[in-house]
């Protein structure tokens, strides 16, 4: 019996996951370690420049995308009822809802590039129009499956008490304080101490930032986002019986998450509850309110 491969569509080219996920899917430009099995990415939709990426950078990923075998459609309804799996790439997270409204309404699987969204009620929205339909949705930064945090449930820490991470947290208007670049720190966060956070303090500097979450069970998780001097990403995990600490090799973290991804189109089975992604919002919506507010502890309103 033949496996068919899962016919997936991108929607919009102003990051360059659109063409490093088609790398990695399609079998080219890229090693054989990197390959992600069971899927094609077949149909894609540029959309027009954006303050993340110009109209060159935009032309230049479009003869890329169609170097690779992906169709170039002149909208993104055209990829509705041709392909199986959606891959939503537009940076700003503010339009995130309105762009992947058609395909949810559809009955498409759909995996919404980090940010989410950039406000907790748009996440709101945008969870509740997927449950409305029935369709299966899925967003996360691809720290979230680092294989050195892969590795923390493989070891006998005795559970984990609290964690420290960093992250670089370069700001852009468009997706404001932590939503743009510092949301890989809150994912790496998340991938470590779950869900359950209560309340965030933010003292920040346009050099860098501090976010000290509170948990529900008393647990605290920290996150330094960086803007000046070294950059990376890393972690120190505290235990009952020890500490981890490591830094995060970013080499196949593509390939960890798009395993994820391919696997919810062919289940229809997100592989993190989107209730975790909606508190990710509330976390960051909740640091921006502490900052405003010159370092006060703000509650989450989530799910409220």
């Amino acid at each position: 019996m033949v496996n068919l491969l899962i016919r997936i569509g991108i929607a919009s080219f102003d990051t360059s996951h659109a063409v490093e996920f088609t790398k990695r899917i399609n079998h080219v430009d890229v090693s054989q370690d990197q390959w992600v099995d069971g899927a094609r990415v077949v149909m894609a939709w540029p959309g027009g420049p954006t303050s993340f990426a110009d109209e060159e950078v935009i032309s230049s990923r479009t003869h890329q995308m169609g170097d690779y075998g992906v169709q170039i459609v002149e909208s993104p309804e055209d990829m509705i009822g041709e392909v199986e799996g959606i891959l939503l790439e537009a940076q700003e997270g503010g339009l995130h809802l309105q762009q992947a409204k058609p395909f949810i309404e559809a009955g498409l699987p759909i995996f919404v590039d980090k940010p989410f969204t950039c406000s907790l009620s748009d996440a709101k929205r945008l969870a509740e129009l997927a449950r409305s339909h029935n369709v299966s949705i899925f967003s996360a930064s691809s720290l979230r499956y680092a294989l050195e945090l892969q590795n923390i449930e493989a070891q006998d820490i005795g559970g984990i008490l609290g964690a420290e991470v960093y992250s670089p947290a370069p700001p852009h208007p468009k997706n404001p304080g932590l939503f743009n670049y510092g949301i890989h720190g809150v994912e790496t966060l998340y991938s470590i101490m779950e869900a359950g956070c209560r309340s965030v303090v933010c003292i920040w500097d346009e050099r860098w930032e501090k976010v000290v979450g509170r948990w529900q069970d008393g647990r605290i998780g920290g996150l330094r986002g960086i803007r000046k001097g070294a950059g990376g990403y890393g972690f120190t995990v505290f235990g009952g019986k020890k500490i981890v600490s490591s830094a995060i090799d970013t080499r196949y973290i593509y390939r960890e998450l798009l395993k994820r991804i391919v696997k919810m189109f062919e289940t229809k089975e997100a592989p993190l509850p989107i209730e975790e992604t909606v508190e990710i919002i509330a976390f960051i919506e909740a640091s921006l309110r502490s900052v405003n507010q010159s370092g006060v502890e703000e509650n989450l309103c989530f799910p409220g």
